[in-house]
């Protein structure tokens, strides 16, 4: 036994690679992709000439570029200018109305011509008539506009801090579905190497008469199937960047490489504290606040919709007969009532009533909606956290069940079936413990988006 085992060490490190075609060899223009997986990264070509530039990023990076070129940010904030813009639309009730008017008139009076019969007919020139119109008190209907405008905009800012907080926490995501993706890569890669190994072994057993030929297919079929588990992972991580650069509002951001690595960073807080950070920091239960009070605004307006408004009015003129034969000018006051429909004017209070109604109805399901969405983040906080040291045991274990089953295999003892199970329960436990770190930081950014506010 010993010097069949000296044979084969002997053999495996004389042994290139290719050495020997074992199994069916496939057609190659049936089966194009074998072909490429089969080539050494080193044969890969390269064309002359070029130039990759890489750039370093972490998460504050992202974060940084998100909210400098995000267009719902810019959405947003746009927003918030025109709603400044409508409160100073309110207070331009108060300023002065200026009018200039010029004409000619030829008029001539039928009823009287038919009456005296005589042809009434003239001319009347106004060379210019000036006036200036100021509105002195509408009984605080314009005040009114104005609350209701200035609550807008009030409420426009939560908004916009709404939509901050949200992006931010989607970039937190998609960068820590990066992360994961990179991690998938790495494991994918060394079960690449690992399958090659075990593919040689098979191989070289099979060479000096130790095992049959199908363990040889099994080994290279299982070196196949990883390789194309490597191709989808990296598929998976130029999909996570384009979500990422999706949300950092940079399609076309150039190539780049991430700094940090998925970790677990615990965080000191209970369900009640978080409800407290809450009332204080998250944008969207103030914003549904002013909501209410401008809904009671429009409410007390449209009581006010039959009031008059007093106005000082000026006028000066010149014209007559020819354009500079007289002049003459008017100052007064007067009180303006608009036609009032009774009818009307009542059930437009009972529409802002019930529109009142309605608005702190919808207050108060949001506020719901906002603390089940913080209960069920931070239930989902503690389950990640607890998966995650289980997952840990269970990498360990995976690890030194492959340790024993390598060992077994290496002299001759184990097949390749117990190989490939040894080795993707070791991937699976990988992958099952990097997610559960992926799965606890999206937790954690989902909680801060929930409370409105930044858990270090």
């Amino acid at each position: 036994m010993q010097k069949i085992i000296v044979i084969f060490i002997i053999m495996l490190s004389l042994m290139p690679v290719h050495a020997y075609k074992l199994g069916n060899t496939l057609d190659s223009k049936e089966y194009p992709e074998t072909i490429m997986l089969e080539e050494d990264k080193d044969n890969a070509k390269v064309i002359s000439g070029t130039i990759t530039k890489t750039i370093d990023i972490n998460l504050s990076n992202c974060i940084q570029i998100a909210l400098g070129n995000n267009p719902e940010i810019d959405y947003a904030f746009q927003d918030i200018l025109a709603n400044d813009a409508k409160i100073k639309q309110s207070w331009s009730n108060f300023f002065p109305r200026i009018s200039w008017q010029t004409s000619w008139s030829h008029i001539k009076q039928l009823q009287l011509s038919d009456a005296l019969s005589r042809n009434l007919e003239y001319e009347y020139y106004l060379l210019g008539q000036a006036s200036i119109d100021q509105l002195i008190y509408d009984f605080g209907v314009t005040q009114n506009k104005a609350t209701i405008n200035r609550l807008g905009y009030y409420a426009s800012k939560k908004n916009f801090g709404e939509v901050v907080n949200n992006i931010i926490c989607r970039t937190k995501n998609a960068y820590y579905k990066v992360l994961f993706a990179y991690k998938e890569v790495e494991i994918q890669g060394s079960a690449v190497e690992n399958y090659q190994l075990f593919y040689n072994q098979a191989k070289a057993f099979y060479q000096v008469g130790l095992n049959p030929k199908v363990d040889v297919t099994i080994a290279q079929a299982n070196l196949s199937n990883a390789k194309l588990k490597l191709i989808q992972a990296k598929t998976n991580v130029n999909i996570a960047m384009t979500e990422l650069n999706n949300i950092m509002g940079v399609p076309y951001f150039e190539k780049y490489s991430l700094n940090d690595n998925l970790e677990y960073n615990p965080i000191s807080i209970n369900f009640d504290e978080a409800v407290e950070i809450a009332k204080t920091s998250r944008p969207s239960l103030k914003r549904v606040q002013i909501l209410v009070e401008q809904a009671h605004q429009n409410l007390n307006l449209a009581k006010k919709s039959f009031m008059p408004t007093l106005h000082a009015e000026a006028q000066y003129q010149r014209g007559g007969k020819h354009w500079t034969s007289n002049d003459g000018w008017n100052v007064g006051m007067y009180l303006n009532f608009t036609s009032v429909n009774a009818m009307l004017c009542r059930n437009q209070i009972k529409e802002a009533r019930y529109l009142y109604d309605k608005q702190i109805a919808e207050a108060i399901k949001i506020q719901n909606d906002i603390y089940q969405e913080i209960q069920s983040a931070y239930l989902t906080l503690n389950e990640k956290k607890n998966q995650i040291p289980v997952a840990s045991i269970q990498v360990k274990q995976a690890k030194e069940n492959y340790e024993l089953s390598l060992g077994r295999y290496k002299v001759g003892e184990a097949s390749p079936i117990e190989m490939r199970e040894a080795e993707n329960t070791l991937i699976n436990s990988r992958l099952n413990y990097f997610t559960a770190l992926y799965e606890y930081n999206v937790a954690k950014s989902n909680l801060e988006r929930a409370i409105g506010k930044n858990l270090i």
